[in-house]
């Protein structure tokens, strides 16, 4: 039986036309909740909305653009950070203009969202907000300077941010997938020239993981089953990291 922990709540998912985020985004609506997709790419999410009907819109979203993030950030119960690009250089191969732009996304991104999104939460009595790290922020990979610099940064906004607002009802937390199987990594694979047979060796579990269960996670964390977790980080990594 479906559960329905998100009825009557509304919440935003960037990065919701593909991977991640679009599992996010199903998950969220399957349970009740009014969902705002986002997406840089706008024709995914449209697709997706029509697709979920009542209690769905779509907005094209930069999430690098303050002035087209602030509006959408207004009334929400659940903000879930999924937008992000990778790199797949070393630091001397790495051009400035992509350091920026990887950092801009996944970093910048992720705080522009929660900055305006937290006031409104404390208005409305509080709220949960999940962003998107990776365990490529709590360990080094190759190959993936700008990327790593990137979720590092996000683990420990999550945890400043948790500690500023924990006496105002905001919760927030941050999910790190270890690799996922999701229409973004087979890109990075690909243009790293890597394999996803490599990719799934590594793994002692001996497989990568789903959009849905990294989205099962994020929902658990927005949920209120996760009410005592703020500032926590949530691995799901089949075991890379336990190594």
């Amino acid at each position: 039986m479906t559960q329905i922990r998100f009825a009557g709540r509304r919440a935003l998912v960037t990065g919701a036309g593909s991977g991640i985020g679009m599992a996010t985004a199903r998950a969220l609506h399957a349970e009740g909740a009014e969902v705002v997709l986002t997406d840089a790419v706008g024709d995914r999410v449209e697709a997706l909305a029509h697709e979920l009907g009542e209690r769905a819109t779509a907005h094209e979203l930069d999430v690098r653009d303050e002035d087209a993030v602030a509006p959408l950030m207004a009334g929400l119960d659940v903000l879930a950070n999924v937008a992000g690009i990778g790199s797949t250089t070393t630091a001397p191969d790495t051009p400035l203009e992509v350091w920026e732009n990887v950092l801009a996304v996944n970093a910048t991104g992720t705080f522009l969202c929660c900055k305006h999104a937290i006031p409104s939460m404390i208005e409305r009595g509080g709220g949960a907000i999940v962003n998107t790290g990776s365990v490529a922020g709590m360990v080094g990979f190759r190959n993936r300077a700008a990327y790593c610099a990137s979720k590092g940064a996000v683990i420990a906004l999550t945890r400043a941010l948790a500690i500023d607002h924990i006496g105002d009802g905001v919760r927030v937390n941050v999910v790190c997938p270890g690799t996922v199987d999701s229409p973004w990594v087979r890109r990075l694979v690909e243009d790293a020239g890597e394999s996803l047979d490599a990719l799934r060796a590594r793994q002692p579990i001996g497989r990568l993981g789903t959009p849905e269960e990294v989205a099962e996670a994020i929902l658990y964390l927005a949920s209120d089953a996760a009410a005592f977790m703020t500032g926590s980080g949530l691995v799901l990594d089949g075991g890379l990291t336990a190594q």
